[in-house]
């Protein structure tokens, strides 16, 4: 039978006392819903992402493959991929890219992360709900940095002896300020979205060009 959730759900639902069994069960119910799924050892968190996440989404994934073609960085973009430890851990980043690691990954179907190495970067948005919970996941897969948008500003956190650690330069983006695309990020309910990359692009190009 079909996994009955409460309706609508404005934010999330956590729960306590999952099995990975009941875990598998769910994602494979809600899969053609707009909801994502995070679990850790017994942990479920189910989000349902506001218009607000979305965008925010959106525009700071397309900051990222500006940057990246700015700079000549190549990347790998997995999107919202579910990355998974079986028994353990799974995690739908809002987006990731890999970017030291793509030979390891390119033209994969599917990813195994007891042989495959998890993304380099994922970006998480904060305007709801507290990423908090999925940073524990991802510091285990050994995910190397996570930009976390929390409506306000963006923050680099780095992967250091196994926990995260704020950080004021990207390593891989390491000549542009970070901080600073907050304030682009912040136009975001005003200006028109390719307005909005234009501008982004040209103050990039200002600094790679500096």
């Amino acid at each position: 039978m079909p996994a009955t959730l409460p309706a609508p759900i404005h934010e999330n639902i956590q729960l306590t006392g999952i099995s990975w069994q009941t875990y598998e069960a769910l994602e494979a119910e809600l899969l053609d819903r707009r909801l994502r799924l995070t679990y850790n050892r017994g942990y479920l968190e189910i989000m349902a992402p506001s218009p607000e996440h979305e965008l925010s989404k959106k525009i700071l994934g397309r900051f990222v493959e500006t940057l990246a073609e700015e700079t000549n960085l190549s990347i790998y973009p997995l999107g919202s991929t579910t990355f998974k430890r079986p028994d353990l851990m799974g995690v739908e980043p809002d987006e990731c890219f890999y970017i030291r690691r793509i030979q390891s990954v390119q033209g994969k179907k599917r990813l195994n992360l007891a042989n495959d190495p998890a993304p380099d970067l994922v970006l998480e948005i904060d305007v709801i709900n507290s990423s908090l919970n999925r940073l524990q996941v991802y510091a285990d897969l050994g995910v190397a940095e996570v930009w976390v948008y929390d409506g306000e500003s963006l923050t680099i956190k780095q992967l250091q002896n196994d926990s995260y650690n704020m950080v004021s330069v990207s390593q891989f983006f390491v000549n542009v300020p970070i901080s600073d695309i907050t304030r682009f990020l912040q136009q975001s309910q005003t200006v028109d979205y390719l307005e909005l990359v234009k501008a982004f692009r040209d103050w990039v190009k200002l600094l790679v060009n500096a």
